[in-house]
C-alpha cells in the first residue's frame, strides 16, 4: 500500500492490495478500489463506485459524482468499473439515476482524456473512447468498440460490437456492429470496420461474409424490413445473425450509408 499523507480517505473505503494513491486525491465513503490499482493525484472517487483489479486512473478524474438528470431523486446508485481499465486525465463517469441502476465500464478499456461516460450507460470490454469523446444518459456501446475524439453519441443510442466512429461524428442513430462511420457527419456509416475485425481475428471469409452482408443491407435498394430478411434467408452465420438480431432490437433506427467515393463533376 502507498498513499501519500495529502490523500483523503473515508473510513468506509475498501482498498484491495498494493493500491497507490497520489497526492490530494479524495476517496469518499462507500468506494471500492481493487488491488493494483493505480490512483494519481487529485483524483475524485465519490460513494457507489468500485473499480476492478489493476486499474490505473489519472489526475483530474472524478468518477461516480451524481447524475446530470433533473429526474434524479437523490436515490442510491453506481457506478461499476471493471478490471485493467485505464482512465485519463480530466475523465467524468456519473452514476445511474434511478434508485440501483448502475453506470458500467468492462473490463480493458482506456477513456482518454476529457471523455465523459453519463449516467446509465454501459460500456463493454476493451473499448476505446478517444479525447472529448461524449457518451449521453443510457448508452450502450458493445465490446471492443472505438470511438473517435469528440464525437457525440445520443442518449439511448446503441453502439455495436466492433463499431468504430470516426472523428467529430454525431449519432442519434444506432451503429451496427463491424460498421465505421463517417468523420464530422451525423448518423452516417462509411462501411465496414476492416481493420479493427482484422485485430480481432477475424478470418478472410468472416470478413468477406460480413461484406456480403453489408451490401445486401445498405446498397441493394431493399427495404430494411426485406434486407434483414434476404440476410436472414441467405446467410448463415453467427456475424449476420448478430448483425440482424441488432437491427431488429433497435429502437431508434440505425445509421445510414452514405458513399465515400468522389462523385463525378456536373
Amino acid at each position: 500500500m502507498n498513499i501519500h499523507p495529502t490523500a483523503v480517505i473515508a473510513d468506509g473505503v475498501k482498498l484491495g492490495k498494493e493500491v497507490t494513491i497520489g497526492a490530494f486525491s479524495y476517496i469518499d465513503n462507500d468506494v471500492e478500489i481493487g488491488d493494483g490499482c493505480v490512483i494519481n493525484s487529485h483524483v475524485t472517487i465519490l460513494p457507489y463506485t468500485s473499480l476492478g483489479k489493476g486499474c490505473r486512473v489519472h489526475s483530474g478524474a472524478v468518477l461516480g459524482d451524481l447524475p446530470q438528470d433533473l429526474a434524479y431523486k437523490e436515490e442510491e446508485s453506481f457506478v461499476k468499473i471493471g478490471d485493467n481499465c485505464v482512465i485519463r486525465e480530466g475523465v467524468t463517469i456519473h452514476r445511474g439515476t434511478k434508485l440501483g441502476t448502475v453506470t458500467s465500464v468492462g473490463n480493458n478499456c482506456l477513456l482518454m482524456a476529457f471523455s465523459h461516460v453519463a449516467h446509465n450507460v454501459q460500456v463493454g470490454n476493451r473499448v476505446i473512447i478517444a479525447n472529448g469523446a461524449l457518451l449521453a444518459g443510457y448508452v450502450q456501446v458493445g465490446d471492443q468498440a472505438f470511438i473517435s475524439g469528440n464525437c457525440l453519441i445520443h442518449q439511448f443510442t446503441r453502439v455495436g460490437r466492433l463499431a468504430m466512429l470516426s472523428g467529430g461524428c454525431a449519432v442519434h442513430k444506432d451503429v451496427l456492429p463491424f460498421c465505421t462511420t463517417r468523420s464530422v457527419s451525423l448518423n452516417k456509416i462509411m462501411g465496414l470496420n476492416v481493420v479493427g475485425m482484422q485485430r480481432a481475428g477475424f478470418s478472410s471469409e468472416e470478413r468477406l461474409t460480413l461484406k456480403r452482408a453489408f451490401k445486401v443491407l445498405y446498397q441493394s435498394k431493399l427495404t430494411l424490413p426485406k434486407a434483414v430478411a434476404r440476410l436472414e434467408e441467405e446467410f448463415d452465420s453467427p456475424l449476420v445473425t448478430e448483425v440482424c438480431e441488432f437491427i431488429k432490437s433497435s429502437q431508434r433506427g440505425i445509421c445510414t450509408y452514405i458513399s465515400t467515393k468522389r462523385q463525378p463533376e456536373s
